[in-house]
């Protein structure tokens, strides 16, 4: 071989290293069985860099708190600041600056709370790693690991990085975080093919995995970015957040206001100069104070604090939030595409039925808890002295496997294999005894053979048990176990039963047993060629979370379409599926695969993918693929997961929810909510939150516009008219500040309607605010506007000096939306009736802070120099109040009129 050659080989080999021999990997890697040197490892850290995953800069806390300020609004409201600076009314111009830097701020401290909170359940990746170096093993910092270190893992590791193993015994390990797929994969030494796909790359350990049993030494092949966890980072950091609908609908709002107040104001200082020859102050005093009385100031940190309430609602339901306008899209979701390992299923491998040569048997219980029975057709109980085949097959199970079963503060955790994990607990649930026997030999399962084999000693009684694939122990039996001795095997009839249970999404083991011959003490593969007597068949099955099963029927209820993508076979999926309600549960369910996907095009995808409820053997594009045909049609989508494989498709999705407990650090760091108890369950009650919060928004921003716009009438009226101003800038500011402050939070709090989870879902195109909520708007602007004008214009007509005419007209305004309070809380229906002063405490707690804060400003000496009010008497608090309680029974009829239209 020429030096040419031999230099592409080696640069082959690392690039595909599954394809190659050990020998040959290493040579690529320039390293060798004892692994590298010290000084070497520490060249190629500096080479290579730490074997982390690129962490996002994190954005300045300066930078986070001038995003709050990004709003058209608030720009025309810092304008006005600005200008008040310019003509020296510096009092005007600070209060203009405190009231935006207030919303901005609580904006601001939400945002870090959320983020706080989410911190609190990150998980930790390995921290160490054991390494070969200069000879020598010891434990070494995971993140000083490079290629070409030699590493060695056992049961229960994190893999720290990818590696091509070199030497293992027994091992497998768990890919459900990369792959998707339940079972833990078997893994050897033997190269594959160099095209073959992630889950097919048996002689590759892959960073962040965990192995299920066994151990290994391996030569790692690549670090930090470069492992297959860090390529699917790379997938996350280039999908782009899409905004929320309310996001959007607000920002067209700001927009639309934002120009009728340009065009009103252009009109105002037309009428102004040339009608009533206003001095240029006079007209820049009205433009600002017109811009002021336009502006919903409180808008954005209305919407802010409502989301803010809801988060911390749904941080007590279980379900963290990272992004506070995930919670007003997740009330908006048509589609929640959701992972199947792990999220609608428990992740706990569980023997659900077992078939002897007398009979099936079904098994009760989930998990790795072992309570449960197994059970006849009939339902009773299968006692062992009276189904030996049974009995057979249940010690078979508790004693030719490595796993078992344990009890922690957090629950029933499986130690070794989970399929083994499910067979320790199938014999507990039998009630058998199989303390008393005693290994003397075994035949490790490996995937070459596909079974596992032990010469077990049981009370005196030397029996062979075998536990694997049925094809392999079929192939090395000749009679089977019968309801009373043993018959010749039929096979046929067992491979009837197995495409039986396969069919309905079972994984299945046999077992098969013989009696040891005289003086054998070792088991071999030979020694179990031949011979042996066939026991059973035991199904095996992820299950689903109950829980699950009926939130994916409350979600069906309410308009939402499940669907299921992952990694497992179609069988299974197919079968999941039914149980779970996503699929019906008799007759032909379209499952596409993703080699089905492979083959489509974008249009055809896009036209059967909302038909389609199950995705099997998929991949992270194939997954971004499905997200983004469902959004072409306008549905807004929710995407669930715990593995790595879902973090790119819960990034493009409009709401990304990860798991909590089980769920990887990349997901979570791409997911908009993380399920603090891993519970599919709490996506529905997050839904519901959604909804109630959105309908909260709707109610609040319906109550906070009049404010605005009966100002606006005020100051538009009095220059029409070539009055004198009846408010002032920092009055109008007063009265949106206290409205906003204080009673538009009492709307955020109102609980959920009744029959909120049985609506459809809301349309992104529908606006926040319907055509018959723009009629109230106006009509109670007109309202509120023309009483507060008439009252300034009593006032001055009995002769009461300008200050005071000008604190009634403000005090009229707070209470005339008071009144309106109350018409908002039930917008579609009649608020005359005593529940609307019953059900929120938070409105009176509002009504009280509003109350005082408005007699402080009527009385307080230095508020009368901030504000220019003045003190009034016990008349006009009796008209203005008066006033508005006739303010809240002509609404009521305006309503009543909006409903019967």
């Amino acid at each position: 071989m020429t030096d040419k050659t031999t230099v592409d080989a080696a640069a082959t080999a690392r690039t595909v290293p599954w394809a190659y021999d050990p020998a040959e990997v290493l040579a690529g890697q320039g390293s060798n069985a004892t692994g590298l040197s010290s000084a070497d490892a520490s060249a190629r850290l500096a080479q290579f860099g730490s074997n982390n995953l690129p962490a996002a800069a994190p954005v300045p806390a300066w930078k986070r708190l001038l995003a709050h300020f990004d709003d058209i609004l608030i720009y025309i409201l810092l304008g006005a600041g600005v200008l008040k600076a310019l003509v020296g009314d510096w009092v005007d111009c600070i209060v203009i600056l405190v009231v935006a830097l207030a919303n901005a701020m609580i904006g601001f401290i939400q945002e870090g709370r959320a983020t706080s909170a989410l911190e609190s359940l990150r998980t930790m990746m390995s921290l160490e790693a054991q390494v070969q170096r200069d000879g020598t093993w010891s434990n070494a910092d995971s993140s000083t690991l490079v290629p070409g270190d030699v590493i060695r893992v056992r049961s229960g590791d994190r893999v720290p990085a990818d590696a091509r193993i070199l030497l293992q015994a027994n091992l497998q390990v768990d890919e459900a975080a990369l792959t998707g797929e339940s079972v833990p994969a078997v893994k050897n030494v033997e190269s594959v093919g160099a095209d073959a796909g992630v889950g097919d790359r048996s002689s590759m350990l892959f960073s962040g995995t965990i192995v299920a049993t066994g151990n290994a030494d391996a030569v790692v092949t690549a670090t930090g970015a470069n492992t297959e966890i860090g390529q699917i980072s790379a997938l996350v950091a280039g999908q782009h957040a899409v905004d929320t609908p309310l996001t959007l609908q607000l920002a067209r709002l700001a927009k639309q206001l934002s120009v009728a107040i340009g065009l009103a104001a252009a009109v105002m200082l037309i009428i102004g100069r040339f009608v009533h020859d206003f001095s240029f102050d006079a007209l820049l005093s009205a433009a600002i104070g017109f811009a002021v009385a336009a502006i919903p100031e409180g808008l954005p940190a209305l919407v802010t604090i409502t989301l803010a309430l809801g988060v911390q609602q749904m941080a007590r339901r279980n379900a963290i939030t990272r992004k506070m306008g995930a919670v007003e899209t997740l009330g908006s979701v048509t589609t929640i595409c959701s992972d199947k390992t792990g999220t609608l299923t428990q992740n706990e491998m569980t023997a659900r039925t077992v078939i002897t040569g007398d009979g099936r048997f079904g098994v009760e219980g989930t998990g790795y808890r072992p309570e449960g029975r197994i059970v006849t057709a009939s339902g009773a109980t299968a006692a062992l002295a009276e189904h030996p085949a049974l009995a057979d097959l249940v010690l078979a199970a508790g004693v030719c496997n490595d796993a078992m079963v344990e009890r922690t503060p957090e629950g029933w955790r499986v130690v070794g294999q989970p399929t083994e994990g499910a067979l320790d607990v199938l014999a507990v649930k039998s009630g058998i005894d199989v303390g008393g026997v005693q290994r003397l030999a075994q035949v490790p399962f490996e995937s070459t053979h596909k079974f596992a084999a032990t010469l077990d000693d049981a009370d005196g009684r030397r029996i062979v048990h075998l536990i694997g694939a049925p094809d392999r122990l079929l192939d090395r039996c000749e009679t089977q176990r019968a309801t009373t001795g043993v018959a010749p095997l039929d096979r046929a009839a067992w491979e009837r039963r197995i495409d039986e249970l396969a069919h309905e999404g079972l994984r299945v083991l046999a077992a098969a047993s013989r009696p040891a011959h005289d003086g054998e003490v070792e088991v071999t593969l030979d020694s179990v060629a031949a011979g042996n007597t066939f026991l059973g068949l035991v199904g095996i099955v992820d299950p689903p979370r109950p829980e699950a099963t009926a939130a994916i029927a409350e979600c069906r209820t309410a308009g939402i379409r499940v669907k299921m993508i992952t990694g497992d076979h179609a069988g299974t999926a197919v079968a999941i599926s039914r149980e779970l309600g996503i699929a019906p549960p008799t007759g032909d369910v379209e499952a596409l695969t993703g080699a089905d996907l492979e083959a489509m095009s974008k249009e055809q995808l896009r036209v059967v993918v909302r038909d389609v409820d199950v995705y099997a053997r998929t991949s992270p594009e194939h997954k971004l693929r499905i997200v983004r045909a469902l959004q072409s049609h306008g549905e807004v989508v929710a995407m669930t997961g715990d593995g790595v494989n879902d973090a790119p498709s819960i990034t493009r999705a409009d709401v990304g929810v990860a798991m909590g407990i089980k769920g990887t650090d990349a997901t979570k760091e791409a997911a908009d909510i993380v399920l603090a108890d891993d519970n599919f369950a709490t996506i529905e009650r997050a839904v519901e939150e959604g909804r109630r919060i959105y309908a909260n928004i709707r109610k609040s921003v319906v109550f906070l516009l009049p404010t605005n716009g009966a100002q606006s009438l005020v100051i538009l009226v009095a220059v029409l008219m070539g009055w004198a101003l009846p408010l002032s800038p920092v009055q109008i500011l007063w009265v949106n500040l206290i409205t906003a402050v204080t009673l538009s939070l009492a709307l955020a709090g109102e609980p959920a309607e009744p029959d909120l989870m049985h609506r459809p879902p809301r349309s992104p195109k529908e606006h926040v605010l319907s055509r018959s909520a723009w009629t109230l708007v106006a009509v109670a602007s007109v309202l509120i506007g023309t009483v507060a004008l008439v009252v300034y214009q009593l006032e001055r007509s009995l002769g009461v000096d300008y200050a005071t005419a000008q604190t009634a007209a403000v005090t009229m305004l707070a209470l005339g939306q008071l009144a309106f309070l109350f018409n908002c809380r039930f917008l579609d229906s009649s608020s005359l009736t005593p529940r609307v002063l019953a059900g929120n405490r938070v409105i009176w707690i509002s009504v009280g802070a509003m109350l005082a804060a408005q007699l402080v400003f009527v009385y307080a000496p230095f508020m009368h120099v901030w504000f220019e009010s003045g003190p009034i008497g016990p008349r006009d608090w009796a008209l203005t109040f008066a006033l508005a309680f006739g303010i809240f029974l002509v609404v009521e009829v305006g309503k009543a009129v909006v409903r019967r239209r």
